[in-house]
């Protein structure tokens, strides 16, 4: 009797010690919503390996791809709200879709709880070298000669680059082709191919394909020039005032995560993405580090779905 309570007793504890042990004590699950090799991969991958020596145990890094985000950010929602599994996600995955499409497998308030938006980036207009425009006026001029026969690729239905064209479109008065793709690498591909001829993308991936000459950069799409390019005009100064698209990224966990663990995670989340060996590499890619409190965040998101949900009733973009 006394060897069995003694067994209990022995259980008892080292459940609770386990139960206390601090987070994170195995690895981390960081579930993104493009394919390797796209913006929001680089961003995380980049993340990943300061935050692994960090904490002290590996943040591995899960492509899911497909369906605008819906894929990764329905697998995240459903997750245990232990602080293991999070979602790197774009401002598309937690704003733009909830306003956009009819049925969203998941609510951006009501299934997760914010750790911190990462990073914010510019976009940049890109054309395939065959195509007879050196200049935003240039593309439009050339649109407005050929309905129909120009085509644009996006990272898929929903995203900021298929609602930023649809503004682009509604804006200069053409009319140009939707092709979209399950992330922004394989649109980026397809431009490559010259399967499709134009396309917004985010600065860090856009830029060196232009400075290779493989594409070519007519504006950049967002309220100021970038940094990466400041030679390159802004749409709105290419004769499309008002003009502005430009995007974020930010990781968030399940609904119900602990607050501590919460505030674990975006102390070392802004540790990593303001060391100086991070944030020289993030800023090289073209992304401008932010790094903000969980509240900060959850506000700008707030401020974000009135303003896309303005820019999708102006653009006239529907689900397809």
């Amino acid at each position: 009797m006394r060897g069995g309570l003694a067994g209990l007793l022995i259980a008892s504890a080292c459940c609770i010690a386990h139960a206390q042990a601090p987070f994170p004590n195995r690895p981390i699950r960081l579930i993104v919503t493009s394919p390797a090799g796209g913006a929001n991969d680089i961003l995380n991958r980049t993340l990943a390996a300061k935050l692994s020596e960090s904490i002290g145990q590996p943040l591995l890094i899960d492509n899911r791809p497909g369906a605008s985000g819906f894929v990764a950010a329905e697998m995240v929602a459903k997750s245990s709200a232990d602080g293991y599994t999070l979602l790197g996600a774009t401002e598309a995955t937690l704003v733009a879709n909830p306003l956009f499409f009819r049925k969203v497998p998941y609510d951006t308030q009501r299934d997760f709880s914010p750790v911190t938006m990462t990073v914010e980036v510019n976009y940049v207009l890109l054309v395939h070298p065959s195509v007879a425009a050196s200049s935003v006026p240039e593309l439009i001029a050339l649109a407005r000669s050929k309905p129909g026969a120009l085509n644009y690729a996006s990272s898929g239905n929903g995203s900021a680059f298929h609602l930023g064209m649809e503004m682009f479109k509604r804006m200069a008065g053409v009319d140009i082709v939707h092709v979209p793709f399950k992330g922004s690498a394989l649109s980026v591909n397809a431009m490559l191919a010259g399967e499709v001829q134009i396309m917004l993308n985010g600065t860090p991936t856009g830029m060196p394909l232009a400075r290779s000459g493989k594409l070519r950069a007519l504006a950049v799409a967002g309220a100021k020039r970038s940094a990466l390019a400041p030679e390159l005009p802004t749409i709105a100064e290419s004769g499309l005032p008002g003009f502005e698209m430009s995007g974020w990224f930010g990781t968030v966990a399940p609904a119900g995560t602990p607050a501590s663990v919460i505030a674990k995670l975006n102390d070392e989340y802004l540790r990593a993405l303001h060391s100086p060996e991070v944030r020289e590499r993030l800023e090289s890619f073209g992304f401008e580090v932010v790094g903000n409190t969980p509240e900060e965040f959850a506000s700008r998101m707030r401020s974000e779905s009135q303003r896309l949900a303005r820019v999708i009733r102006e653009s006239g973009a529907n689900p397809e």
